[in-house]
């Protein structure tokens, strides 16, 4: 009957296991280790463990197995595994799929962290190649007999570019290689990557899945003999798991996850148009305007523009942060998905390890800021942020 569920009945009741006390809310099994009743079950549970037997909370807990679930059924996939962070998600999923003499292909447009654990894999002998993640024909150029993985983001951070996930997908596929997918810009509320053809998702549940500012996580989607397989083995023996705490934060989270960001979404787009064309701006991206580059495809991958509008100021680095200083309302911080809007210079703060001339490639340039929208009233934030700008 929870196929047949809508996403936000799913958020709120997917994948609840209750103790015998019957407890409405998600139980926190805030314990280490479990007990066998016999040397032999112990045995038998290490041998071949069922969905409802655990051994480890490194291994898995009833607490973070509730909110597996319930992101494998919201995201499409067979199952899920949580993990510490978003970036141990993205190591997990990328470092238990190659080895020292294999090839993966990434789009250049990146976090500045994902980029780093490609240079990490660079030092085991697993070659990299960076690519426009806009261009498919640079995706199929750079396919080679040994590639085993095709890694970008839907949508990038933090210069908004949308990734073809369906386009990237049919080379991969065609070339024997299996497709990773970080998600976190399109959110679980607006994903499609599965039926894109996207083989495996990550998530930072510290964004917009947390959606308070709480906790850090992460998540990994995919088929259940890879999540059960390659890669619960690497993340549970070198201790990339979600905490049962974290993962409950993370289960109330979900609850809200659909209302916050469709309301998240709708004052991204009020303050993305009304700042497009702004005297003080060079670019207003976003990508549910028409000017932006991969408008259709996003209309067509997401049906929305997301809860992210970036503003490239005219003046540079000393009018961004003029800009930012100026708002009284959007904090400045390095995070985003939150319900509080918040704005970032990722010149100076998220993207700051790229030399000049990496950032000046995926368009960061010294004007540019970064607004994840929050829930506050959207006439309150484009007040705040048009005064903001005026200050300029």
């Amino acid at each position: 009957m929870m196929s047949d569920w809508n996403t936000r009945t799913k958020l709120v009741h997917e994948g609840i296991r209750r103790s015998q006390y019957g407890e409405l809310a998600e139980a926190m099994f805030l314990t280490q280790g479990f007990l066998y009743p016999s040397a032999e079950a112990a045995e038998q549970r290490f041998l071949n463990p069922t969905d409802d037997e655990f051994i480890y909370a490194r291994y898995g807990n009833p607490t973070t197995r509730m909110f597996e679930d319930r992101m494998a059924a919201i995201e499409g996939t067979e199952d899920a595994f949580a993990c510490a962070s978003g970036m141990a998600a993205i190591n997990g999923a990328l470092t238990s799929l190659v080895k020292a003499g294999d090839h993966i292909i990434a789009a250049r447009q990146m976090f500045g962290s994902c980029l780093h654990v490609l240079k990490v894999l660079q030092g085991f002998s697993v070659e990299v190649t960076l690519v426009d993640g806009t261009d498919l024909s640079a995706w199929q150029a750079a396919m080679q007999p040994n590639t085993k993985v095709c890694f970008f983001e839907s949508v990038s951070n933090p210069g908004l570019e949308v990734i073809d996930i369906k386009g990237v997908a049919d080379i991969a596929h065609a070339g024997g290689a299996a497709v990773v997918v970080d998600n976190v810009f399109s959110s679980p509320i607006y994903s499609k990557a599965v039926e894109l053809g996207a083989d495996i998702i990550a998530y930072s549940t510290t964004k917009h899945i947390d959606g308070g500012g709480r906790a850090l996580g992460g998540v990994v989607l995919g088929s259940k003999d890879y999540i059960r397989g390659p890669l619960e083995t690497y993340v549970k023996h070198t201790g990339g798991a979600m905490s049962p705490f974290h993962a409950w934060i993370m289960l109330s989270g979900m609850q809200t996850l659909d209302l916050r960001v469709r309301a998240q979404a709708a004052n991204a787009e009020l303050v993305a148009k009304a700042c497009d064309g702004h005297a003080k701006l060079q670019r207003t991206i976003y990508p549910a305007l028409t000017s932006h580059p991969q408008h259709g495809l996003a209309m067509a991958q997401m049906g929305s523009g997301g809860t992210m509008v970036a503003l490239d100021l005219a003046g540079g680095k000393e009018a961004a942060f003029k800009f930012l200083n100026a708002m009284k309302i959007v904090s400045i911080s390095n995070n985003l998905g939150d319900a509080k809007s918040i704005a970032t210079h990722p010149a100076t703060t998220t993207h700051k390890n790229l030399s000049e001339e990496e950032r000046a490639l995926i368009n960061i340039t010294p004007g540019l800021v970064r607004i994840s929208l929050g829930i506050e009233d959207g006439n309150d934030l484009l007040t705040d942020i048009l005064n903001a700008l005026g200050a300029v």
